[in-house]
């Protein structure tokens, strides 16, 4: 019996001294779970919020700029002022040259191979639909006959679009809504024609599918002249 009771008091402490030697490890463990889990949430949190709140001031920044240089006759950083009819009046975003990441933070893109506003050929603008901003974000909600108006130094231009916002998706890999005549029929043609085409860039998560309007030239207002 006392043989007994001597080999249970000397395992008790060494359980003990395993179970305080594996707690470190266990620890080390929780708090890396833990703050992978608020990493990912904060990461999250600033796609969604975060890349939005400083876009959104980004593009109030550029606005301002680009109209204290037109009103000195000079043409700014942007090229032009977006607005569309369905999306509210107070809808207001900057034209930015290129399709690069860093410039649709900064407002909606343009297609620098293509057409200037009003010009004949293709105009061809990319926004984001959610985070930067979000410019494109109601793109689904367009519909034909939508009017879209873009401003610049010396013009504004009204193009009425001819298809809905949800109509046409295509993967991003298809190249025919940013050639001279965006028609998959029409490779390599001359544009006779003032066009617009729209499209909405990467989500936040990585997608294929990209949603294309497109829309005719049907107004042309020259400020000089209404000005003058």
């Amino acid at each position: 019996m006392g043989s007994m009771t001597t080999d249970v008091t000397d395992q008790a402490p060494r359980r003990r001294a395993q179970k305080r030697r594996r707690n470190p490890i266990v620890t080390v463990l929780g708090l890396s779970l833990m703050l992978g889990g608020l990493g990912i949430l904060g990461w999250g949190a600033w796609q969604y919020w975060g890349t939005n709140v400083v876009a959104k001031q980004e593009h109030s920044q550029i606005l301002q700029a680009l109209d204290e240089d037109w009103g000195q006759g000079l043409d700014s950083d942007a090229i032009g002022v977006l607005r569309v009819e369905r999306w509210g009046d107070d809808y207001e975003v900057p034209i930015v040259k290129g399709f690069e990441d860093e410039d649709l933070a900064r407002g909606v893109g343009w297609y620098e191979e293509g057409a200037l506003p009003g010009e004949i050929g293709n105009f061809a603008i990319a926004g984001h639909r959610v985070t930067h901003g979000e410019p494109f974000r109601d793109f689904l909600e367009l519909r034909a006959g939508d009017l879209v108006e873009v401003e610049t130094r010396t013009h504004v231009y009204t193009y009425e679009l001819e298809n809905d916002g949800d109509s046409l998706t295509l993967d991003f890999t298809v190249g025919w809504p940013l050639q001279p005549v965006p028609d998959p029929d029409l490779r390599g043609e001359q544009p006779t024609e003032a066009r617009l085409t729209m499209l909405t860039c990467s989500e936040l998560f990585h997608t294929r599918n990209r949603n294309v309007v497109f829309g005719d030239l049907v107004d042309t207002v020259d400020k000089r002249e209404a000005t003058a």
